[in-house]
């Protein structure tokens, strides 16, 4: 009996501590940890993720090129969803029935529990009419966005567009981005991504059981704050780009407008260009299908993309290498007589119009393509002819370090090279030694294959002006209130050609402008040196071509522009240059001679015939799909094979070692 009271007392204690336990975890659970009540509560909190908006971009003097107007984006959940007026949904977001199962079941393959975007970029005025509804839609939320905006609808090359993060794009960014989130695609807004993004927070809303937010939840102590993305200040002078613009209406080509004392880039013209306004909102999609199939191709970035021949634009450039080789005097004569043999060949200069005896000035006034193919031949035999290779190489050198056949690191994705052919080039065209100076005589008068961007020629006339260097052309000149420019940008790159060789070479350009090939493009009260260029085109009429900087004493603005099938670059591209070059120096035009209206150019209509680049488009487009169906086999090709590989890998860790079935025959003897 004494033993069975001792074990009642025994059970009771270990009854009474396992309560006391118990309530005093519960009173630890309930009043000072709220761990576990957040985790109950788990179930009526909807995460909002807020993104932010991208930062604004400016001019030179401040003005905005591009801002953000907001949007909103309808999300699903397709678990949540109860029975409602479809009909009456279907109005307030502008969309017919048909589109509206077609989103509803695209929600639900993509996930059935989760919540995905239904319909994208629902404008404001759609938006407050649907809002005061939703609590009738339960399931679907609404998610605010911004989207870009472009107030002057200018340099759309430039400043690029954004679209929707790609499943390369999530993958490359280490998850930062999701499906649904914007990244930049091209321009601007692809090259300063990480600056212009910002960065996302998140709200954690209470909800009630209709999804309907019910208040912050804890106080927000969970939530973060959206930050917004820099703001960008660009090079460009938005009244010089709209002027480039609209001169450049009707025709295809480029301008490009660098300040010599900096490398800023100031005007950035790509023609045809497009309203960068068609690339936002629900039509996106369809406008973009349209440029992309245009054969005049506006996506195509042509101040950067686009390559050329240079033409008589070269000329100056040769020049100075000649002058630094020592290999000409800038008094020294070379007799024209309308033709220059080139080994077996008679290469006419000008339309065979004979000069006479030319020194270098009036060389570069007139465009004397025999002064110049005389001076090209001496550089590549001045050792004889059987070192013509060794020649060219330097020469090669030599025009490489004023940025041609290189790219010159603009901030900017999708910079082209050029080219500077190589002596590989021609071994392979003419067998080894089997060329000399006079079979790659083009070369002289910047034909043949040699091949310049827009930027690269304008960087070219930075060089001059600068008497002998240049800095590396830029767009961004400021990220936020900080002038942040990269290090590269601020250096002097020096081309190795003596100072005092650049005056007589400058005279030479000064006038090509003053009584010259471009006479009528000259600019009152202005000294403008320059060069015109007439380049051939495989497709047509010859490109207009003309490079100048202004004013020859202190210069503030160098520039190229090349309008393709256009003839000669006095008729184009000079006068073109010259209304530029006066906006900005004077912030003016003023009246030139008969037929030189800034409205007679922006008027004239010079695009080639259609029908050469739609069969361009054809061959491009079957090119492309080439490319993509070999990509597709190497990807098909790989995965058979890790798979094949895989297949082998276990066949091997199942079979049997050489020892393991020694043993087993062993075993199985005895």
């Amino acid at each position: 009996m004494n033993k069975f009271f001792e074990r009642r007392y025994v059970v009771t204690a270990i009854f009474i501590t396992i309560i006391v336990t118990l309530l005093a975890r519960l009173y630890y659970i309930q009043i000072v940890d709220d761990r576990y009540a957040l985790y109950a509560s788990k179930n009526v909190i909807r995460q909002f993720v807020l993104y932010p908006a991208r930062g604004p971009i400016l001019d030179r003097n401040g003005k905005i090129l591009v801002q953000n107007e907001p949007i909103y984006d309808i999300t699903v959940n397709p678990k949540e969803v109860k029975p409602f007026d479809t009909l009456a949904f279907c109005k307030l977001i502008g969309i017919d029935k048909a589109g509206f199962d077609k989103r509803f079941e695209k929600a639900r393959k993509y996930s059935p529990n989760h919540e995905s975007i239904f319909e994208k970029q629902l404008p404001a005025e759609l938006y407050a009419s649907f809002q005061e509804r939703l609590s009738e839609f339960q399931g679907f939320y609404v998610q605010p966005r911004t989207i870009r905006t472009y107030p002057d609808s200018v340099a759309a090359q430039f400043l690029g567009f954004i679209g929707e993060a790609q499943d390369r794009d999530i993958k490359r960014s280490g998850g930062y981005y999701r499906l649904g989130d914007y990244i930049g695609v091209t321009g601007v807004e692809k090259a300063y991504e990480n600056v212009l993004r910002g960065q996302r927070g998140v709200r954690n809303l209470m909800v009630d059981s209709r999804g309907i937010p019910k208040g912050s939840y804890a106080n927000g102590a969970y939530d973060t704050v959206a930050r917004s993305g820099e703001r960008l200040t660009s090079s460009l002078d938005i009244d010089l780009q709209k002027l480039g613009e609209k001169l450049m209406r009707n025709k295809l080509g480029s301008i490009v407008a660098i300040e010599p004392s900096s490398g800023e880039i100031l005007a950035y013209v790509s023609s045809p260009t497009y309203d960068p306004n068609l690339m936002v909102g629900r039509e996106r999609g369809n406008n973009a299908a349209k440029m992309y199939n245009n054969p005049y191709k506006p996506f195509f970035i042509r101040p950067i993309q686009a390559q050329y021949p240079p033409g008589s634009s070269f000329k100056p450039l040769s020049a100075l290498i000649a002058l630094q080789e020592g290999i000409i005097d800038p008094s020294e004569t070379f007799y024209c007589t309308g033709h220059y043999k080139a080994g077996n060949r008679w290469v006419p200069c000008n339309n065979g119009e004979a000069h006479g005896s030319v020194n270098m000035g009036r060389a570069v006034a007139e465009s004397c393509n025999g002064y110049f193919s005389m001076v090209f031949q001496r550089i590549l035999e001045r050792s004889g002819a059987k070192y013509t290779e060794a020649e060219f190489t330097k020469w090669r050198a030599n025009v490489m370090k004023f940025g041609l056949g290189t790219r010159l690191d603009l901030d900017m994705p999708a910079e082209s090279r050029g080219n500077v052919p190589t002596p590989l080039h021609y071994d392979n065209v003419y067998r080894k030694g089997g060329w000399r100076a006079s079979t790659i005589i083009s070369l002289a008068i910047g034909q043949g294959e040699l091949l310049a961007t827009p930027l690269q020629m304008a960087n070219l006339e930075c060089t001059i002006a600068n008497h002998g260097y240049f800095y590396k052309p830029h767009l961004i000149k400021a990220i936020g209130t900080e002038n942040v420019i990269k290090k590269e940008y601020t250096e002097k790159n020096y081309v190795g050609i003596d100072p005092q060789y650049f005056e007589p070479v400058i005279n030479g350009m000064q006038a090509v402008v003053e009584n010259g090939t471009a006479r009528r493009s000259k600019i009152p009260d202005i000294i403008m040196c320059g060069k015109t260029g007439t380049a051939q085109n495989p497709r047509g009429e010859d490109n207009s071509v003309f490079v100048a900087f202004a004013p020859r004493e202190n210069p503030k603005i160098a520039i190229a522009v090349v309008v393709e099938n256009s003839g000669e670059g006095a008729h184009w591209a000079a006068p073109i240059a010259s209304f530029i070059v006066e906006k900005y120096l004077k912030g003016k035009i003023t009246p030139r001679e008969s037929g030189i209206t800034v409205d007679y150019f922006a008027n004239a209509n010079r695009l080639p015939d259609l029908s050469l680049y739609e069969r361009d488009l054809k061959k491009e487009r079957m090119r492309d799909s080439i490319r993509s169906a070999r990509a597709d086999s190497i990807r098909k090709f790989k995965a058979d094979s890790v798979k094949k590989a895989a297949q082998i890998k276990s066949v091997k860790n199942n079979k049997p070692s050489t020892w393991d079935g020694l043993f087993a025959g062993r075993r199985a003897s005895k």
